[in-house]
């Protein structure tokens, strides 16, 4: 199984990009997200998802483990195939859409091209508790699809108390929301006044 490639980035275009490792060249499917990561750059480390069929060998390429992850999840769901993860990794962040799984924002995963209604719906009942494992739902997209971002100490300051919160024994599901309700009312508070506000609302 092939975890990550390392090499030279031989091709690359908003879909696809060829990486040379070791004179083999490998053609990955990436995301737009993955693709603008990858922009001006020579070399790259990217992580790898093996489709293997009978009729074809695919190769998936990711930016960070975090989307490989967020896609190993999707594609787990029934009716959500390679592309159509790939598409939805492409409309959002891995932030973005772990958000939109989280708040169960079934309007905005219907914009993605290919995703029905039915569809939507299974990938929230199915991963709105998985994607909270990832950690990284620190954004949200509102239904214009405006996506509000916080600032880099924001984002830590979440990450921290929700490691913190979830090593205490806290369920994952409301340790997120509490956190996240928390730093939209007090956007400035330090790791530590986040976690006993925390403490006091879970």
């Amino acid at each position: 199984m092939i975890t990550y490639i390392r090499g030279i980035i031989d091709e690359l275009t908003p879909t696809q990009a060829t990486i040379e490792a070791h004179g083999v060249g490998y053609l990955l499917n990436i995301s737009l997200n993955t693709y603008t990561a990858l922009q001006g750059k020579s070399e790259a480390r990217l992580f790898v998802y093996e489709s293997i069929r009978e009729d074809a060998w695919t190769l998936f390429g990711f930016a960070t483990k975090q989307e490989r992850e967020l896609f190993l999840m999707l594609i787990s769901v029934s009716g959500v195939g390679g592309n159509t993860a790939r598409t939805m990794l492409s409309s959002f962040t891995a932030p973005e859409l772990a958000g939109l799984i989280m708040d169960s924002n079934e309007k905005m995963l219907k914009t993605v091209k290919g995703l029905g209604a039915k569809t939507a719906q299974r990938i929230i009942v199915e991963l709105k508790d998985k994607v909270v494992s990832l950690g990284i739902a620190t954004e949200s997209v509102s239904d214009n699809g405006e996506a509000s971002v916080p600032s880099v100490q924001n984002s830590e300051v979440y990450n921290e108390a929700f490691e913190a919160l979830k090593m205490l024994g806290f369920p994952p599901a409301p340790v997120a929301k509490t956190v996240k309700a928390i730093l939209k009312d007090n956007p400035t508070a330090p790791v530590e006044k986040v976690i006993k506000l925390a403490l006091k609302m879970l």
